[in-house]
């Protein structure tokens, strides 16, 4: 790299997010108001600057590949701030990874998904996608959702929304094998129905547009990709308890916590969806909401599995029934949604809605 690319804010912002999670982190319990800005500072810097390498990363590899980087990326670092919460307990811990994970599923499926669709409708008027692989995508998500979230609320081996040990190792099996059969066939047999489609509902060909960056540029990006990631969780976690303070001072319950971390942690997939959407590429924008759902069903419940040998306490998987009735119209909605391959900024405005109100009544249970 040339003294000009060092002094760059995409380089210097992940560095400089790294040395103030290290000074941070030990007093992360107590720290002060000049501190936590500076944290919440180089935290919303650190998402931008990963949302440039994994573009960066996305056009060297192409796509799918590009969406998969990101999403994997940040639910490998998702499970392990979870993992690492549940491990140090608290009020919350017998939860939060559910908690964690139906926000995450809230977040992109609604979220990414909805502003991404309206963001496109409004551009282009009838933003178009690859029906067969994206509802491919909401038929796993639909599936491993309700084998990990809904199914625990109703199995009676074990008093409560808990699963059983065998039952928790046969959901982090199913798990496991619907992640990587989707894997596979988004990147290897099926490829082309995740790949951007053009007015006509063809694939769109590959974006020369620009060249690509070179290998040693693509290997500097994805180093930084990660260490920006890790940066966003790390300060996110340190951020936690002025987040806490924050809730509690508004009358919030305390689960909303989960909620406005999981928001920090899905922001650079946010931002690189939308960027998508503007640059007519819708189906790397769904590839982006879809596949993070997915990632963070398929990652953290056999983490958790696994964690769950040495944890103590419950494991409340289970969803209330609020909570499952709106997984199930999120459902609904994202497959009349996708199946005609195309949509409007009403389908966008539903998804928004749905995100509304689950966080309202994350807010007002």
């Amino acid at each position: 790299m040339s003294l000009r690319s060092l002094l760059s804010l995409n380089v210097l912002i992940p560095v400089l997010a790294m040395i103030a999670l290290a000074i941070a982190w030990p007093m992360k319990d107590g720290l002060g108001t000049g501190m936590v800005i500076v944290v919440a500072v180089l935290l919303a810097g650190a998402v931008l600057t990963a949302v440039h390498h994994a573009e960066v990363v996305a056009h060297k590899v192409g796509e799918p590949y590009g969406s998969l980087v990101l999403a994997v990326a940040v639910t490998v670092i998702e499970v392990a701030l979870i993992v690492s919460m549940m491990i140090s307990g608290g009020d919350g811990a017998a939860s939060l990874a559910r908690d964690t994970i139906f926000a995450a599923i809230m977040i992109t499926t609604n979220g990414i998904a909805g502003l991404s669709l309206l963001v496109g409708a409004l551009r282009y008027g009838l933003p178009m996608f690859n029906a067969e692989g994206t509802g491919a995508a909401v038929a796993t998500v639909a599936t491993m959702g309700a084998l990990t979230l809904v199914l625990p609320a109703f199995t009676t081996t074990v008093p409560g929304p808990e699963y059983s040990p065998n039952q928790l190792v046969f959901a982090a099996l199913a798990s496991v094998v619907l992640y990587t059969l989707f894997v596979s066939t988004q990147t290897r047999r099926h490829r082309d129905f995740f790949l951007p489609v053009t007015d006509k509902g063809t694939v769109e060909p590959e974006d020369d547009h620009a060249e690509p960056p070179t290998g040693r540029r693509t290997a500097a990006s994805l180093v930084l990709l990660l260490i920006a990631l890790v940066a966003v969780v790390g300060l996110a976690k340190v951020e936690s308890p002025a987040i806490e303070a924050a809730v509690a001072a508004a009358g919030f319950p305390n689960s909303f916590v989960g909620v406005v971390i999981a928001m920090l942690v899905l922001l650079p997939e946010t931002i690189a969806a939308v960027r998508a959407s503007v640059r007519r590429r819708m189906q790397i924008s769904l590839n982006l909401a879809y596949g993070s759902a997915i990632a963070s069903i398929g990652l953290t419940i056999p983490a958790i599995a696994v964690a769950s040998i040495w944890l103590q306490g419950p494991l409340h998987l289970g969803l209330g029934a609020t909570q499952i009735v709106l997984f199930a119209l999120t459902i609904v909605v994202s497959v009349l949604t996708v199946v005609p391959g195309r949509a409007t900024r009403l389908q966008g405005g539903v998804h928004l809605a749905l995100l509304a109100a689950f966080l309202f009544l994350a807010v007002n249970p």
